[in-house]
């Protein structure tokens, strides 16, 4: 791969780019159909403008594959079936094949109930909680997700990690088979970015965490090292902290400290707890009037008068389906996950073919 390439970045065909994390994940032991479902889901995130929780993280997934702590299943078992209400253990399965398998099963279930929830433990990351929110969308129901991760932020007032900055993401359907996706984490930038900030050198916004004393910090480095604050203040606090509750108390799970670090000890179990909500519109109203209206609100907004400085407004997730539509046929990719996930086909032996060599 060229310096230069490695400094730019790359942009990629998003097919081939999941072919080949597929293909790294497949020689590190994970069946085939899985290693696509999560290779998919990394990808899009990529698509969709949001690196964090793209194929930057494959390099950590397979490190955990190989040291044991994330398992080859290709399924979570279930421990509890109550028709509409189901508890997974998700046995450290790729996060991506056990929330798939969720998804799927209130797919199943809510029709019937008309309200279902699986509750996940011992899980592990799935990436990006919107997208799994947005495939429940996409079969006529809310979708409403999140997890709880180790802790990451201090209360109002505090200098120790209590809590993580747990994601949520709700997706509702709307005219034309489109949806209207929110999908935030709880603190004011995600670590993820802040990683991608230190591999480059470059600063963090300001008010986005502290060093290890609790002092505001923007550098990076710092910041790995000590804590993220809270969106919103106490509210992103408050927020995250009843994640924390929801997830691991409803699963059986890790609540708090007892969720491990996503970086810490690759042998390690993450360990972490999610919940998937499912709502059938049908049940309540016709769907297509609600989808109706959900375009009509969504419009509303759109077309409501911007701010000075401000070329438009926007609706939860606008920007991420403007950009995944404009990363259609070749998606961002920064030069250092370009490097690190061409050095890890080459220790794995997955060719490829070229992928990293485009400008």
């Amino acid at each position: 791969m060229p310096a230069t390439a490695r400094a730019a970045g790359l942009r990629v065909a998003p097919a081939r780019l999941a072919a080949f994390i597929a293909g790294l994940l497949h020689a590190a032991g994970v069946g085939k159909a899985s290693a696509t479902v999560a290779a998919r889901a990394l990808v899009d995130a990529d698509r969709a403008g949001v690196p964090s929780h793209g194929a930057m993280l494959v390099p950590m997934y397979v490190e955990r594959l190989r040291a044991g702590s994330v398992s080859t299943a290709d399924r979570g078992r279930i421990v509890s079936d109550r028709g509409g209400v189901l508890v997974i253990d998700a046995g450290n399965a790729l996060g991506q094949v056990t929330a798939q398998q969720a998804t799927r099963l209130l797919a199943e279930r809510t029709p019937v109930h008309g309200l279902a929830a699986v509750a996940v433990r011992n899980a592990f990351h799935f990436g990006a909680a919107g997208y799994w929110a947005e495939a429940l969308a996409r079969e006529g129901l809310v979708g409403i997700v999140m997890s709880n991760t180790r802790p990451l932020m201090p209360a109002p007032g505090g200098a120790e990690r209590v809590v993580g900055n747990n994601p949520l993401a709700i997706a509702v359907p709307a005219a034309g088979g489109t949806t209207v996706v929110f999908d935030m984490a709880a603190s004011a930038g995600a670590m993820g970015k802040i990683r991608l900030a230190a591999a480059s050198g470059a600063p963090i916004p300001e008010g986005w965490a502290t060093d290890a004393r609790g002092a505001p910090t923007t550098d990076a480095a710092e910041a790995i090292k000590g804590m993220l604050l809270p969106t919103g203040g106490a509210k992103g606090f408050g927020l995250a902290f009843m994640i924390d509750l929801l997830c691991g108390g409803l699963s059986g799970g890790a609540i708090g400290d007892a969720v491990r670090a996503l970086y810490g000890n690759p042998g390690e179990p993450y360990a972490c707890a999610q919940l998937f909500i499912a709502i059938d519109v049908a049940h309540f109203r016709d769907l297509r009037a609600f989808a109706d209206a959900v375009t009509a609100s969504a419009s509303r907004v759109r077309e409501s008068a911007p701010a000075p400085g401000h070329a438009r407004v926007a609706v939860p997730g606008d920007r991420t389906a403007r950009t995944r539509l404009a990363n259609a046929d070749s998606c961002p990719l920064a030069g250092e996950t370009a490097k690190a996930l061409a050095g890890l086909g080459a220790s794995l032996g997955v060719a490829d073919d070229g992928l990293f060599e485009q400008c």
